[in-house]
């Protein structure tokens, strides 16, 4: 039977590093699952990423950025996530809708039945089987950020400007810290809500103790629907 896992989590929460390893460790173990990401995934979906994060686009509106991240969505959705669920695969996807309800919900104040509406014409209906919160003080979070934007701003023909697409300094990430605060909050309101899909994790934890912890939670959690816990 089919499985779709997200991951969420504020910047420089080390979601993404889970969601590979949890994909790398699945996979080994000889199931049929793929990982993407929010936004992108697909060709146009990228396309739209780059504009979205890009740095320069520091005065788009937010109706203008939640339509642009519900379109990636869509296409993310009809292209690659809806049809490997039909075949019966495992979906691990960086980010779905809930960064929606959390980055433009919580973060910019957007009504979150209006973002609701949005999501089930860009997703048609699908809801994520697991949701793994990877939680982190954003004071924390940034300055992991920024610590990967330095590192990675320098090239051997010497400093560039970070761009978007990247584990680099974007858009979102330059936003005040309160921002980030609400964002934040707005996930731990969801999961709170939600426990039962929701899996909170504490990012300040090892990466190790993080990623064994996910791989015991999700082999207890999908006993019933798929036989990981063989592996």
């Amino acid at each position: 039977m089919s499985l779709f896992i997200t991951f969420e989590g504020p910047e420089g929460s080390g979601k993404s590093t889970q969601a590979r390893r949890l994909y790398e460790r699945i996979a080994g173990a000889g199931y049929p699952v793929i990982l993407t990401r929010e936004p992108g995934g697909t060709p146009i979906s990228e396309n739209i990423r780059r504009i979205v994060l890009d740095l320069g686009n520091g005065e788009m509106d937010s109706t203008t950025e939640v339509l642009l991240f519900s379109a990636a969505r869509a296409q993310l959705v009809a292209e690659r996530i809806r049809p490997y669920l039909k075949l019966g695969g495992i979906v691990i996807c960086d980010r779905f809708a809930d960064a929606t309800y959390a980055y433009q919900g919580f973060g910019l104040g957007r009504d979150l039945d209006e973002l609701r509406a949005v999501t089930q014409i860009a997703t048609g209906g699908l809801m994520p089987d697991i949701t793994i919160l990877i939680d982190i003080p954003v004071e924390i979070g940034l300055s992991r950020k920024r610590a990967v934007a330095e590192r990675t701003a320098v090239s051997p023909l010497g400093p560039r400007t970070p761009t978007s697409g990247s584990p680099e300094w974007n858009r979102l990430d330059a936003r005040e810290a309160v921002f980030h605060e609400r964002v934040r909050g707005g996930y731990q309101a969801l999961a709170a809500a939600e426990p039962g899909r929701w899996l909170v994790l504490d990012g300040r934890e090892s990466m190790d103790a993080i990623a064994t912890s996910i791989w015991q939670q999700i082999q207890r959690r999908v006993l019933a629907i798929t036989p990981l816990s063989r592996s």
